[in-house]
């Protein structure tokens, strides 16, 4: 299976990816967390020590440039770039889950033609997974990467929104272009909930109830100021990442 996630910057992503990875994994699949933003911090999140010595594959540039087909001079790329070796040159394994950084994959001038998109689309579309295997994808905030395409071999798509007009806003534009490139499911995700009422305007504002609610954990805040790897603590979110590995898989 694999699965995205996606919403309104701030929102909390990527604690939540990462403690669906521990979550995963605890329930006996193999996890690779693909960090796909462009501000790439999971691999703090999940306490992985060097992080200096990670090679992001967007750095590659020159080689990226190859694998996608680009000619000097010429504005196209290869739509079928050769990603198979990328999953074992550029991955790293941390606590039984591993990870793969691809770092920025939007190039300013170049818009959905860059040579990152191409190959983590490619790489997406290309696995072929076992039922006991997941791919979770750490995407960047907002809509950008919709319009890219680059999610388009996901089976599940992740919106996460918190009770904010703002984030309801992003989140249904965010579900929109989703259901534009045929994502087949496609869930919203509560996060720093507070009340009842925070539920009841989320449920309200997005037209359904998220499958989960993440509360407004201090456990959580006080892990990331203290340079904690999140996936070590105990928070009191606990059911939340069960719930949705219940939805995900049902």
């Amino acid at each position: 299976m694999k699965i995205a996630i996606s919403g309104k910057g701030g929102v909390g992503k990527t604690t939540i990816m990462a403690l669906l990875g521990k979550e995963f994994k605890e329930a006996g699949h193999e996890v690779l967390i693909i960090d796909a933003d462009p501000s790439p911090h999971m691999a703090q999140t999940l306490g992985v020590k060097d992080i200096e010595k990670i090679r992001p594959i967007a750095e590659m540039t020159s080689m990226l440039a190859e694998r996608a087909g680009k000619t000097e001079g010429s504005p196209f790329y290869n739509i079928n770039p050769q990603v198979n070796d990328l999953l074992k040159d550029f991955m790293i394994e941390h606590d039984g889950l591993r990870l793969m950084v691809l770092g920025a994959i939007q190039t300013g001038d170049k818009g959905c033609a860059c040579p990152e998109s191409n190959v983590l689309r490619r790489m997406l579309t290309k696995l072929l997974l076992t039922p006991d295997q997941v791919v979770l994808l750490d995407m960047e905030a907002g809509v950008e990467h919709l319009g890219r395409g680059t999610i388009a071999g996901i089976d599940h798509l992740l919106i996460v929104v918190i009770p904010s007009r703002s984030s309801i806003r992003t989140a249904l534009k965010v579900k929109k272009l989703a259901e534009d490139v045929h994502i087949p499911r496609i869930s919203f995700v509560g996060n720093l909930i507070e009340e009842d009422d925070d539920r009841a305007f989320l449920s309200q504002g997005l037209g359904e109830a998220p499958i989960a609610f993440f509360p407004n954990s201090q456990a959580i805040r006080k892990a990331e100021r203290n340079n904690t790897a999140l996936i070590t603590i105990d928070p009191e979110v606990s059911n939340a990442p069960k719930q949705i590995i219940e939805t995900l898989l049902a």
